[in-house]
């Protein structure tokens, strides 16, 4: 299987289904020449071209397991350098943590110190990049806003003001794609509040995690959570250093002669979808076909 990555320019640092939208919704504004392309087995050695960094953003679409291969395989990568300070979880409660655990501790333990929602999160998709760091002695966070401050980040009308208007408006079109345009027009900036306030969340536990652990501190998230104008990175100290790297699956639209797209036509177009300024990566994995998410939502709203 091969997989190619997209080099972006580094810059002056400055629910699932919504996060993806977030990022398929950007576009790139004008790509002078295609990115250069790698073989996959240069991953995660691809890492040095960011690094290093205080913080390291890791974007996954959550139902791709490439993805979370792609995260296990820099976490081990950092670890074995001892260049792993900590790694936060979206997919985990900001105020769990397995850093009274020994390393030795069993998946049932760091469940438990995690608070762990297997329905909401497959286990097995994370364990690896999770047992990785917890068996390095690496304290692994939790990360995300309690669901028990959903309802107050909902009626929280200043985090509208966090982020600029067009990456609010951004957030807005991605709640509304996320949930396939069923949602009623006035839930949905309640909804991009959540999203804003997750953001924060993670924020917050990146850097108290990177201040108190020093090396690199890993996030692992959602593709959406770390763009630097609209996600995470917004509400991070600019004297931060934070690298983002972007996992996301390509597909080229056929030709009209029926014929396959070539390879790198392919990944061009997933780099379109991403705006320069919003990442320093791009990591492209293949197109898999998936449940049609619309239709489960659909049903549940019967």
């Amino acid at each position: 299987m091969r997989f190619m990555f997209f080099r972006l320019p580094l810059l002056p640092l400055s629910t699932r289904r919504p996060a993806l939208a977030l990022l398929m919704g950007l576009t790139l504004a004008g790509c002078a020449q295609r990115p250069p392309v790698a073989e996959g087995e240069q991953w995660p050695l691809v890492l040095r071209t960011v690094l290093p960094a205080e913080v390291l953003l890791l974007g996954e679409q959550h139902d791709d397991p490439e993805h979370q291969r792609m995260q296990h395989a820099a976490v081990q990568w950092l670890a074995i350098r001892n260049q792993l300070g900590a790694v936060v979880l979206e997919m985990a409660e900001r105020g769990t943590s397995t850093a009274a655990l020994p390393a030795d501790a069993t998946p049932a333990q760091v469940q438990n110190a995690l608070r762990w929602n297997d329905a909401a999160w497959p286990w097995a998709a994370y364990a690896p990049a999770i047992m990785e760091a917890v068996r390095a002695g690496v304290p692994v966070l939790g990360g995300n806003l309690p669901r028990t401050q959903n309802r107050s980040a909902m009626r929280d009308d200043t985090l509208d003001l966090v982020l600029t208007p067009p990456a609010l408006e951004r957030q807005r079109e991605a709640i509304r794609q996320g949930h396939c345009r069923l949602l009623a027009e006035t839930q949905v900036p309640a909804m991009a509040r959540i999203q804003i306030a997750r953001d924060k969340s993670m924020a917050q536990v990146l850097v108290e995690a990177q201040r108190q652990y020093g090396q690199t501190t890993v996030l692992i998230t959602g593709a959406g959570h770390v763009l630097r104008t609209a996600g995470v990175p917004v509400h991070l100290p600019k004297d931060l250093t934070a690298r983002i790297v972007i996992a996301m699956q390509h597909k080229a639209p056929p030709p009209s002669d029926g014929t396959p797209a070539p390879a790198d036509d392919a990944m061009a177009q997933a780099v379109e979808r991403t705006v320069p300024a919003d990442a320093d990566l791009v990591w492209a994995s293949p197109w898999r076909e998936g449940p049609d998410h619309c239709e489960t939502l659909r049903q549940q709203l019967q």
